[in-house]
């Protein structure tokens, strides 16, 4: 759950592996086995190594995907002996914790000078925390913002807004008109934090405040973060009817049918409404300060979605920090990225997609962390998933904003040291 990435362009010559197997078997043919969690991605993957085979003759790359609620647990154990992964996409933050603890992974620091180029909040997302050690070469930046229906914006008169005000009365002239505003979900509580983070990090100040919470300057419970929740819950008005029951895949349907204006929701979601509605067109907003919000300038949340690390038990260590090294250049950076429909978290690249640009430019310009998910999730339980289930109990009514932001806290505090 990120600051703007500092951009230094990664040349392919810079970076381009050595070829063979560097190492293993004397020139014999290497097969590198990648493991990942997304089956979905499979053909494009294969796209993407094909330009590394194409380099390096007798190197054939196999991403090998594994279902994403059992990927964790057969990761943990395909890290223990030979016969698992060879290069492996990790989680980030705090769920990367548990392979580095292990000792599972190959620190890069020292095998990848690349890695200079990136800034630091990025390779926060692929960091030990016991450490301070690298162990992956971080994939894709994630941003926050709410994606509309430029249709339904264009036939009820309605501009990206600029102001929260200018918000409210677009979310009331699509009320008015039957137009559900906001297709939000709450039964899928692991997307609430997430929009609780795109309406909600003016208010509390976004990295400014993250700083000194984690200097022990600030909490969850102090009045900044609790208005914060409040002034999400604020725009409740306006989602869908018996919003209680509307699951994930219930507000995805809402938005791309056109029942709904505007999905709050990641960058990601792009390509999955494209396939879902070839013919919508759509326009990406980043929401305005609140009234009596921290900052005065809208702020674009964003964090580091994973990175590909190499296995300490993989026999093809050198051929495999070899492809590993390619991922942090400015070409795998734009293969992803153009295959995916993602931000590249390679320094430099600049997706070719409009909304991708749009969405990574106003991140560049005003980054905000992602802050349950990214900066308090290195212990148990998480920020993130006592947030999931405090608002969850708080958009039911079971907890007010000062009590869903306490439960927070006092699970953090189980485990969490301030910084000096």
């Amino acid at each position: 759950m990120l600051g703007a990435a500092a951009l230094l362009t990664v040349t392919l010559a810079a970076c381009a592996p050595g070829g063979g197997d560097s190492g293993d078997k004397g020139g014999d043919a290497v097969n590198l086995k990648v493991w990942g969690w997304r089956q979905e991605d499979v053909a494009a993957y294969n796209k993407i190594f094909q330009i590394y085979e194409d380099a390096n003759p007798g190197v054939t790359v196999e991403y090998v995907p594994y279902k994403n609620t059992e990927y964790d647990t057969i990761l943990k154990t395909g890290l223990t002996d030979a016969s698992g992964p060879d290069v492996a996409q990790l989680r980030s933050y705090g769920l990367l914790q548990p392979l580095v603890a292990a000792s599972g992974l190959v620190p890069l620091d020292d095998q990848i000078k690349e890695l200079g180029g990136f800034s630091k909040p990025v390779l926060d997302g692929a960091r030990g925390e016991s450490d301070g050690k690298v162990y992956g070469v971080p994939f894709a930046l994630q941003t926050l913002h709410v994606i509309y229906n430029e249709k339904l914006f264009a036939d009820h008169g309605i501009t990206a807004p600029t102001t929260w005000a200018d918000m409210i009365a677009a979310f009331e002239k699509l009320n008015s008109a039957k137009v559900i505003p906001l297709a939000s979900t709450v039964t899928d509580t692991w997307m609430l934090p997430i929009q609780h983070e795109i309406f909600g990090a003016t208010t509390y100040g976004g990295t400014d405040y993250l700083n000194k919470m984690i200097t022990g300057g600030a909490k969850f419970t102090d009045a900044p973060w609790v208005k914060s929740v409040e002034a999400w819950k604020g725009t409740n008005k306006y989602w869908p009817p018996q919003s209680s029951g509307v699951s994930y895949a219930d507000a995805q349907a809402l938005f791309t049918s056109g029942r709904a204006a505007m999905f709050p929701g990641g960058i990601w979601e792009l390509g999955v409404f494209e396939k879902a509605n070839p013919g919508m067109k759509m326009g990406i907003f980043n929401v305005p300060p609140a009234p009596g919000a921290a900052v005065d300038k809208t702020l674009v949340p964003g964090y580091v979605d994973g990175s590909f690390g190499v296995s300490a038990k993989s026999p093809k260590r050198e051929a495999a920090l070899d492809l590993v090294r390619w991922m942090a250049s400015a070409e795998f950076g734009r293969a992803y990225s153009t295959e995916l429909r993602q931000i590249s978290a390679v320094p430099n690249v600049q997706p070719e997609d409009k909304l991708l640009a749009q969405a990574l430019r106003g991140y560049q310009e005003n980054p905000s962390p992602y802050v349950t998910y990214a900066y308090f999730s290195g212990g148990s339980p998480t920020a993130w998933d006592l947030a999931s289930a405090a608002f969850s109990d708080y958009l039911l009514g079971r907890r007010d904003a000062a009590d869903a932001a306490g439960h927070i806290q006092r699970g953090v505090d189980q485990w969490f040291r301030p910084k000096n």
